[in-house]
């Protein structure tokens, strides 16, 4: 649903089941899709203040604001395959959360760093409306809030091998997880003709944020910056993946060096859509007879010029030692002269001497 851009849990599964597990060729399936739907409205900016919380932990504070909860997930379990499940046809069920309210009992735990100043401040811009990526053309420089579009529906294992890439030094950017969430928000969207907000759906979400030690600039002091993901459903890794990048393409805005592939920002948004990727790469199974038949004529004709190439070499090489072959015989008679004619003219003055 995330990289397909639609959230509906009963359609990807008819995805799934249609394209016999494929999920790349499911999430093409939902794309396509989507683009028969009318847009009716633009729903408001998500209130995860207000998440009715299944899931929230956090990596930097033992003891956050109002506790952890566990909540779904497979940190804690055994990976061993469970045969039941496939004798008895029974489906595994995910434990309850809570379903407390964020906003009365779990303040945020970045209130804690930005109350001491310890954190940099989101900025934000109420006037500017957002970049849409469904609508219009991506275009380099991107914003953040375009960035975040494009890896929102990016996707996972790009992004997983990219954000570990860059916690293993290519990039220097291994964070703290300073707050993961998962839970229920309301859509909420404003019909003008109602003059009034409504509430249209409840949708589940993982949230990330990351937290990255920054040793300041001229401009800014030493703090902490932020990465941020967010995802439809249940789906940590990818969240904090998501993270973990957007925080590495912000290198360039933070006067960092670019050291590795996730903060080339060209390259990630450019090569994030796997649609995108799957149809490129297996366009090469399609018919080539014509570019074949081109480059096939190219090698032949290569491979006789080098052949011709060769043989003059070779020839040259042949002539070239009979030459020199001859030339030595000819320097050498020429010797054999010299020291001939010397022997006579020594012979001579030696007769010469004896009759003298």
């Amino acid at each position: 649903m995330c990289e397909g851009s639609l959230y509906d849990p009963d359609l990807a599964a008819l995805a799934i089941k249609q394209s016999w597990g494929d999920l790349v060729e499911a999430i093409f399936l939902l794309r396509a899709y989507r683009t028969t739907l009318p847009r009716l409205y633009y729903s408001q900016p998500l209130d995860t203040t207000k998440m009715k919380i299944q899931r929230r932990i956090s990596a930097i504070f033992k003891d956050i604001p109002g506790g952890e909860d566990l909540g779904p997930n497979f940190d804690y379990i055994h990976r061993l395959l469970d045969f039941k499940l496939a004798a008895e046809g029974n489906t595994p069920t995910t434990p309850e959360g809570k379903n407390l309210n964020i906003e009365e009992n779990f303040p945020r735990v970045m209130n804690t760093l930005e109350k001491e100043g310890l954190v940099c401040e989101e900025k934000s811009e109420d006037d500017r409306q957002p970049f849409d990526l469904t609508r219009q053309p991506l275009k380099l420089p991107a914003e953040r809030d375009a960035r975040l579009q494009n890896l929102a529906c990016a996707d996972e294992g790009f992004l997983l091998s990219l954000g570990y890439s860059t916690q293993r030094g290519y990039g220097r950017n291994h964070p703290f997880a300073g707050e993961i969430k998962m839970g229920e928000v309301e859509v909420i969207i404003f019909p003008e003709e109602l003059g009034f907000e409504l509430a249209i759906a409840d949708i589940t979400i993982t949230e990330a944020e990351n937290v990255n030690m920054f040793k300041g600039s001229k401009e800014q002091p030493p703090q902490f910056t932020r990465g941020y993901g967010l995802t439809f459903g249940y789906n940590e890794r990818k969240a904090m993946s998501m993270a973990l990048i957007d925080r590495a393409m912000q290198a360039k805005e933070l006067g960092e060096e670019i050291q590795g592939p996730a903060q080339d920002t060209e390259l990630v948004l450019y090569h994030s859509d796997n649609v995108e990727a799957q149809g490129f790469v297996q366009h090469s199974k399609l018919p080539h007879y014509i570019d074949f038949q081109a480059e096939i004529n190219l090698v032949r004709k290569l491979r006789s010029e080098q052949k011709n190439y060769q043989n003059i070499a070779e020839n040259g090489k042949s002539k070239l030692e009979e030459v020199t072959s001859e030339k030595s015989e000819e320097n050498h008679f020429g010797d054999f002269a010299i020291k001939e004619v010397a022997w006579k003219k020594s012979g001579e003055n030696s007769i010469g001497f004896r009759f003298y």
